[in-house]
């Protein structure tokens, strides 16, 4: 029965035009390492390429860009003082964070290529968080508290805390916390009120961790959170209409008692008529006078 099973599978393999041969493979897929360290990904080929396969290596990072690594069988510049290529595996003496990705073993020959993916994840134990926490919030309003390590790896996760006590990622799950609205991201550390009431009062602190140190801690800061000081602004208001008040009334003591200068009296501008020069002779200011004639 089970050698019937496995004509099965080869049948269907030939039927699908699946190559059995012609594999890359590697013994460990999810490498982790010490930053500062050395480590070994490994890959390993099938025969059937051939004696002289070639065999390739490249990292994409993070932000998902493209490294070689190993071309034309040897390191290239970036990583020629501390990657060594052996048959089967590619060894670093020393990672640093910036070695975190994927890398690709891509091998060809006798007309064919295979690839396998190894995942490295440089360990960096989480550094002191950044924490943003406003130190006074009007109540009813929405508040963000923030958090974040930018050194830890893999990318840490993050707890808040309220006066030293922790803070369920779910309040409504536990009932000392089954009055409160916030939010918290695990991921990204942020903490969020969508309607801060008095109740949110206290001395939060943020804590960054991963598997790669010991957790760490930013200091605490005091959050208030305060109802709106409606005698407050009626008071600022009575205080501006009053200085108002009292601006007009001393506008009008100081004109009635003269200290303010009177506006003069307009005078209407004289107009001007121009009459053009008569062509019979002389003229003043326009007008004409008879010249002395005789009769012969």
């Amino acid at each position: 029965m089970f050698v019937s099973g496995l004509v099965s599978v080869f049948l269907f393999l030939h039927a699908t035009g699946i190559d059995c041969a012609f594999t890359v493979t590697t013994s460990n897929a999810d490498v982790r390492a010490k930053e500062n360290e050395g480590a070994d990904l490994y890959c390993t080929h099938s025969a059937d390429f051939g004696a002289n396969a070639r065999v390739e290596w490249k990292f994409k990072d993070m932000t998902g860009s493209t490294t070689n690594v190993i071309f034309d069988g040897k390191p290239t510049t970036p990583y020629a003082d501390r990657v060594t290529k052996f048959d089967g595996m590619l060894q670093f003496s020393k990672v640093t964070r910036k070695d975190n990705g994927e890398y690709y073993c891509a091998v060809s020959g006798s007309q064919k290529f295979g690839e396998v993916k190894v995942k490295l994840t440089v360990l960096v134990p989480p550094s002191m968080p950044m924490c943003r926490v406003p130190t006074s919030v009007t109540t009813g309003h929405s508040v963000l508290l923030s958090c974040h390590d930018a050194q830890g790896s893999p990318p840490p996760t993050y707890k808040w805390y309220k006066d030293n006590n922790p803070l369920p990622e779910d309040p409504s799950k536990f009932a000392a916390f089954k009055n409160y609205t916030y939010k918290i991201n695990t991921l990204n550390g942020n903490l969020e009120f969508p309607f801060a009431s008095k109740m949110d009062t206290g001395d939060y602190s943020c804590e960054a961790a991963n598997d790669a140190g010991p957790a760490k801690r930013c200091e605490a800061v005091r959050m208030e959170v305060r109802d709106i000081n409606t005698g407050g602004i009626v008071a600022g208001v009575i205080v501006a209409l009053l200085a108002l008040a009292l601006l007009g009334f001393g506008l009008w003591y100081a004109r009635r008692k003269g200290y303010l200068p009177k506006k003069s009296a307009s005078q209407p501008k004289p107009s001007v008529v121009y009459q053009p020069t008569s062509e019979y002779g002389d003229e003043e200011d326009g007008e004409f006078k008879q010249k002395s004639s005789f009769v012969v």
